[in-house]
């Protein structure tokens, strides 16, 4: 089996398909994988065939600034419309001959048009739900303020909203690749999902075409720590993490002022991603750290301290550790939410850093209760193989060869 993924996303939302493409490699097929350029590194760590889409995702959001949700989706889709015939010709280039088309994010209409006009089997992937359901609103609902009778509603809406900003630069991509536009936005084709049933359970309304299949979490790497790493590690008491990924903090002195006073004198790791924290700013007892693999890592931290991504949640999670959540925008409060009914987490306010909420955070966190419930919900999650189900579903799926994507309006 040949398969192409195409995503457009940061480095946690190309990760987990850059691990599904391992995944394939391993059990005997083919797999290459098209995504921003700067968020490739996973893929080129697990020699995972791969070519950098235009549009550097990092100058998207950059661009975008910091204030929340609508800059942010705003900045992307400009981007994906931007780019859409551009991610078209590659994805026929290098999907020539392939029995499958992957989609996922602002790049799944692309693999959905690159699908039906190579004949290949079309499928959407995603980190976060998609599919309607009325069990829960769509995860760019802010929780909590959807009544329960307009929680189909919000995905209808939402997924609408994004069809119609991207439908006049998907059909004139489609339309130089030689297919017909599109009037309606694409509702047949399986969906794969990324995450794990401990954290959202399968919705009862939920088509048979629909499989959540657990994390796609890439293999541990045979990964060694800095020697300063290994050495403020056993130096005392598991640290807490701190760290926001691929976040921008609109006011990182802010924010880490808050934090620091928060941790007060415990030990703690920090992560700078890209949210534009200094090092000079953080006292002793903070011990600033490159990247290094969550699987390896979260193990050995009392909480961590992150944003919420879909990858940072399910480490956290399946490390069997307490987090503090502080969202930025897209699915992030869906995700703090998720923990927070499962009793293992408490959100803070990046935008309002307080020093007390947060410190309140962290003692929650730290109560023997949360920390047992993190440590069962971790031993649950280790019992998933995202990776396995994902595969055996694409190969059955392949093998029916049905359904496939169409050009009917």
């Amino acid at each position: 089996m040949r398969v192409l993924v195409i995503t457009f996303g940061t480095e946690g939302d190309v990760r987990p398909l850059a691990a599904l493409c391992w995944a394939l490699t391993r059990a005997g097929h083919e797999a290459r994988l098209l995504a921003p350029g700067d968020a490739l590194d996973a893929a080129r760590a697990l020699g995972v065939a791969a070519h950098g889409l235009p549009g550097a995702i990092r100058a998207t959001l950059s661009g975008a600034g910091t204030t929340g949700n609508a800059n942010s989706a705003a900045a992307l889709a400009r981007a994906a419309n931007a780019n859409a015939s551009a991610w078209l010709r590659l994805a026929l280039e290098h999907g020539a001959g392939c029995d499958v088309v992957i989609g996922a994010g602002l790049a799944a209409f692309t693999g959905f048009s690159a699908a039906e006009k190579l004949g290949a089997l079309g499928i959407g992937a995603g980190m976060f739900p998609l599919t309607p359901t009325a069990e829960f609103a769509s995860p760019f609902i802010p929780p909590g303020r959807t009544p329960a009778w307009a929680n189909r509603l919000t995905f209808r809406m939402l997924n609408q909203l994004i069809w119609r900003g991207m439908a006049k630069a998907t059909n004139a991509a489609r339309r130089e690749a030689g297919l017909p536009p599109r009037r309606r936005l694409w509702t047949e084709p399986p969906m794969l999902y990324g995450f794990s049933r401990h954290l959202i359970a399968r919705p009862r309304d939920w088509p048979a075409s629909v499989e959540i299949c657990g994390a796609w979490t890439p293999p541990t790497p045979d990964w060694s720590p800095p020697e300063d790493l290994a050495r403020f590690l056993a130096a005392g008491e598991p640290p807490i993490y701190v760290g926001f990924g691929s976040m921008a903090v609109a006011e990182p002195r802010r924010l880490m002022a808050a934090l620091v006073a928060a941790v007060g004198g415990r030990r703690a790791l920090f992560y700078p991603g890209w949210s534009g924290v200094l090092e000079p700013d953080l006292p002793s007892n903070f011990h600033v750290i490159g990247g290094a693999p969550h699987d390896w890592l979260f193990p050995r931290v009392a909480m961590a301290i992150h944003h919420g991504g879909s990858g940072t949640t399910h480490s956290a999670a399946r490390a069997g550790v307490p987090s503090v959540v502080a969202p930025f925008a897209g699915d992030q409060p869906f995700w703090a939410d998720r923990l927070r009914r499962a009793g293992v987490a408490a959100r803070i306010d990046v935008h309002r850093p307080d020093a007390e909420a947060i410190t309140a955070a962290i003692a929650f966190a730290g109560q023997g209760d949360v920390r047992a419930r993190a440590a069962e919900l971790g031993k649950a999650m280790a019992g998933e193989d995202g990776l396995a189900s994902a595969v055996a579903r694409l190969e059955a799926l392949a093998a029916g060869a049905a359904p496939r994507p169409t050009g009917s309006p």
